[in-house]
Formats: structure tokens, C-alpha cells, sequence
């Protein structure tokens, strides 16, 4: 995939087709927090209830098309040296390396949007092993296992954790 084709940017209402077709398939929101999108009225609200008004909110578009979603979050007051960050991406287009690049492009920048930050996280449960090879080929470092950390679709589940730091170099 030609990274000239991926770009970052803020939702817009006109994605709800596109958000639809990505964000209601259960293989791109098995490990996601929220549901899967049943129906246009339900993207629609999703954009303009939560994507569009969260400005750390971005869609991960291909050739202007939105194929799923970054986040980061920056925590706040004595916390606000951290952010959470979150992904997801369209079924078809797992495995090129759009995720790797889009989080590569969001390391270049999050530092500087956010002076304060000093490190980036990310959770991941144990069973998504493509989700952590995304995180380990933009520099992550694993940094260990929660027990029976997160609460997603009824269980509670183990999670590793990720870090990227400010000083951390951005692979090429």
C-alpha cells in the first residue's frame, strides 16, 4: 500500500457509509468497546454523538475514504503526562501495513500537539496478536500483563500493556 494514500484526519458527517461498512463488521469490533454499527441512522449518531465533537478522534482514511479510526486521549491534571491510545481498522484492509503507518504518522505529531505528553498507551487484550505485532512494529514496547483487567462484551479480560515514550525512536 502506497503510504501516500493514507492520510489522518477528522471525521465528517459524510463518512457514515464508510464508518458503516467498517465499523459494522464483529471482526473489526470484537475487541473494540463498543458495539457494532447496525445501521446508517446508528453511524450518524456515532459521528456526530462521539467522532466528530472528540477532537483526538481521527479517521484513518484511504485515498480520502474513512477505513477505520485512530485515538489518542490525553489524560488530564497531574495525569496529563499520558495518553490512551485506540485503533481500528476495515477487514479488508488488514495485514497491508495502513495501522503501522497511521500510527507512525501519529507519533510524528502527538508530542508536539500535546507538549505535556510524555508517554503514549495502548491496551490490548492477550488474544489479539495482530493488534500487538501493529504495536510492536511502530516501536511499542510490551511492558507487561494486567490480570483481569478490562471489562469488553460481558468478561473481563487480560490485557497487555504497550508504551511508546517521547524519547523513543519512530521506526522507520
Amino acid at each position: 500500500m502506497e503510504s501516500s494514500r493514507i492520510s489522518i484526519r477528522p471525521f465528517k458527517l459524510s463518512d457514515a457509509a464508510d464508518l458503516m461498512s467498517w465499523a459494522g463488521d464483529d471482526r473489526v469490533t470484537r475487541y473494540l468497546r463498543w458495539n457494532t454499527i447496525t445501521s446508517i441512522e446508528e453511524a450518524v449518531k456515532y459521528l456526530t454523538e462521539v467522532a466528530i465533537p472528540h477532537p483526538c478522534r481521527r479517521s484513518i482514511c484511504l485515498d480520502d475514504r474513512s477505513i477505520g479510526y485512530i485515538s489518542v486521549e490525553p489524560e488530564s491534571g497531574d495525569n496529563r503526562c499520558r495518553a490512551h491510545l485506540a485503533y481500528a481498522l476495515g477487514w479488508e484492509y488488514w495485514g497491508q501495513g495502513i495501522v503501522t503507518g497511521a500510527l507512525k504518522m501519529t507519533l510524528s505529531t502527538v508530542f508536539k500537539e500535546f507538549p505535556y505528553l510524555v508517554r503514549l498507551e495502548s491496551l490490548v487484550e492477550v488474544e489479539n496478536k495482530a493488534s500487538q505485532r501493529v504495536l510492536e512494529k511502530a516501536g511499542f514496547l510490551q511492558e507487561g500483563l494486567l490480570r483481569k483487567y478490562g471489562f469488553n462484551k460481558g468478561e473481563v479480560r487480560d490485557m497487555f500493556i504497550y508504551s511508546f515514550l517521547f524519547t523513543d525512536p519512530i521506526p522507520d
